[in-house]
């Protein structure tokens, strides 16, 4: 029995029905309930991961853990993010201890080293940032931190780090850069000529599931973590063009200057504080440096040590999002 957090969640839910197409057994720990993956014979269990107790019953019976439930975005308090990401890490590797569990994967990402300026072609080498201007890449430092300390010879943990997954029914990325687009709200910063890289759904999938079989006590992969991505880094505006182009809408030519995009973060966040509201503001300084920045990676460690290559190009990805749009 695969245990699997986060089901309920994009990337999960592609975990989850990738491991039941090819025969695993599957429970998925989650918040909400999936009446598809129940359909297909996955044993969900609706649990808080802060929940000790819970988890660690829960994990009764398996033989490995894919995590991958968090708490995502850049709005909320250090608590709410650290209950989520943290806690609920700990719970994990408690329940991998307690019931024998030999094989953890975790899910991390890259704004863990992120550190403010350019991130370019850079690898695993380089250290985890020690200042985060928000909690969600904060937390996942401190669980991806608590997971690579828990590799021994009970439990090989491999820890991955894909960047800006996105494809067809993807709530984040290209659902906000389709709806922004047709609000007329889209604006590319700094003209959108920072190069990024980004992964395709299927692709991080296909690297989890390699890291899954592959890792154990001992193993090359085992206490490592990995940039996951398309291996294709480009301009920031040829991604979000194309996203747009897959959805019927005309490319985005509008651009802001990196400080007035920081400016409008910064007052943003002031309004959104006195206002005590609690959905995401439209821009953040953590957002608008992201924006402003390049972000891409070297992954020649995924490749050597999980033999992972990214299948779908970005082209390819971009007509399989195109068609599901129009579907």
């Amino acid at each position: 029995m695969i245990l699997v957090t986060g089901g309920s969640g994009f990337l999960g839910g592609a975990v989850v029905r990738r491991l039941v197409a090819r025969g695993d057994a599957v429970r998925s720990l989650q918040r909400q309930d999936s009446p598809g993956l129940r359909a297909l014979g996955v044993d969900i269990v609706r649990i808080d991961l802060a929940d000790r107790d819970a988890v660690v019953a829960a994990a009764t019976g398996c033989t490995a853990v894919i995590h991958i439930a968090a708490k995502t975005g850049v709005w909320g308090t250090y608590a709410d993010y650290f209950q989520a990401n943290v806690l609920g890490t700990r719970n994990i590797l408690e329940a991998c201890a307690v019931n024998g569990i030999s094989r953890l994967i975790y899910t991390s990402t890259p704004s863990v080293i992120h550190a403010g300026g350019d991130v370019e072609g850079v690898d695993e080498s380089v250290p985890i940032a020690t200042h985060f201007e928000t909690a969600y890449p904060a937390t996942k430092a401190a669980a991806e931190r608590l997971v690579v300390a828990a590799n021994s010879a009970q439990l090989g943990t491999v820890v991955l780090r894909p960047h800006l997954i996105w494809g067809p029914d993807d709530p984040q990325l290209t659902a906000r850069v389709l709806a922004r687009g047709k609000a007329g709200r889209l604006r590319l910063v700094g003209k959108g000529l920072k190069r990024i890289d980004s992964v395709y759904i299927d692709n991080a999938v296909d690297a989890h599931l390699l890291a899954l079989d592959l890792v154990a006590p001992g193993a090359t992969c085992a206490g490592k973590a990995y940039f996951i991505t398309q291996d294709e880094p480009m301009p920031q505006r040829d991604l979000i063009n194309g996203i747009l182009r897959a959805g019927g809408l005309p490319p985005c030519d509008k651009s802001i200057s990196p400080p007035a995009a920081y400016a409008i973060g910064f007052v943003m966040e002031m309004i959104w504080r006195l206002l005590k509201r609690q959905d995401e503001p439209l821009m953040t300084r953590f957002v608008a440096k992201q924006l402003a920045t390049a972000h891409w990676y070297d992954i020649t460690a995924a490749k050597r040590d999980l033999g992972y290559e990214a299948k779908i190009s970005v082209a390819q990805g971009l007509q399989i999002l195109k068609k599901s749009l129009q579907a």
